[in-house]
């Protein structure tokens, strides 16, 4: 069982899922893009000792968008979280983090290592890049693409199993069982059909991104332990492999699997059973 809260932001809402024991240590968890909190269900079934929280990152699931024009910075989910902390009042964290979480979990811990006892990351370890050189033609594709889709209108599913059908077989395919999951949270219908709860503007491409250089400044203040689990079949080994040797903490390891491998029953209790032993015996977060 879970539950569901919210809390607010500069006057917008963050929705959040609860599992576990309340008393348990509290490990935050920060799902992938276009995904929502409910992408960690699995991995909340196996471990019921912890309190774990997953967060709708703005513009996904139940949480509010960010207000119309405002782009969709990665650096501004990092706002997000640690308003989410101090919401917790907790001093510090375990975070978890999948894809686009990954990413913005490690950009936390980097920010405020003091803050963050360990990194639990799932296919993913850092923001996409961007070349210092290549950033003006970066911006001028950007915001010529944003333009053209801040023109198009979401168009409805006529089913609810229209629209899993569709999750199944996009970019990064998940099972039938998964899809549902993460649709549950992630439609709305209405008289017409079933809609995308999450905000088109999150498909506009990023205007500005960090070069390599700075994302490396992050991870270099890393010096908290970091678990990283790549899929064999997920975003590739090659986006992470120049960056593992800045982490001292890190410990890599491989799964069979795709991209959402934590939506995958052996996988995730593979997955569960390592965040498990990890902590075992470990102290619970202290309130701020």
């Amino acid at each position: 069982m879970h539950r569901c809260w919210q809390f607010e932001i500069h006057g917008r809402r963050l929705a959040v899922m609860e599992w576990g024991d309340p008393n348990g240590t509290p490990v935050i968890a920060l799902h992938g893009w276009l995904d929502n909190a409910a992408s960690f269900t699995l991995l909340a079934r196996r471990l019921p000792h912890i309190r774990l929280l997953a967060l709708d990152m703005a513009g996904h699931g139940l949480s509010d968008h960010r207000p119309a024009g405002q782009p969709y910075y990665i650096w501004d989910n990092v706002a997000d979280v640690l308003a989410f902390v101090d919401e917790l009042a907790l001093e510090r964290v375990l975070l978890l983090g999948h894809s686009m979480g990954a990413g913005v979990a490690t950009l936390f811990a980097g920010a405020f290592p003091e803050r963050v006892g360990r990194l639990f990351l799932v296919d993913g370890l850092t923001p996409l890049d961007c070349p210092a050189e290549q950033l003006p033609e970066q911006m001028a594709e950007a915001l010529l693409k944003g333009a053209r889709l801040s023109r198009r209108s979401l168009r409805p599913y006529a089913s609810f199993e229209q629209a899993v059908e569709a999750r199944m077989n996009g970019r990064w395919p998940v099972s039938r069982k998964a899809a549902s999951l993460l649709l549950e949270r992630g439609l709305r219908q209405e008289a017409d059909g079933w809609y995308w709860r999450s905000d088109l503007a999150l498909t506009q491409p990023s205007v500005v991104r960090l070069c390599e250089q700075q994302i490396a400044a992050f991870l270099h203040r890393l010096t908290m332990p970091v678990l990283l689990v790549m899929a064999e079949q997920g975003i590739g080994m090659a986006r992470v492999e120049s960056q593992l040797g800045l982490m001292p903490g890190l410990e890599l390891k491989i799964l069979a699997g795709g991209h959402h491998l934590h939506l995958e029953q052996e996988a995730a209790e593979q997955i569960a059973g390592w965040i498990g032993e990890r902590l075992a015996g470990a102290a619970p977060a202290r309130p701020g």
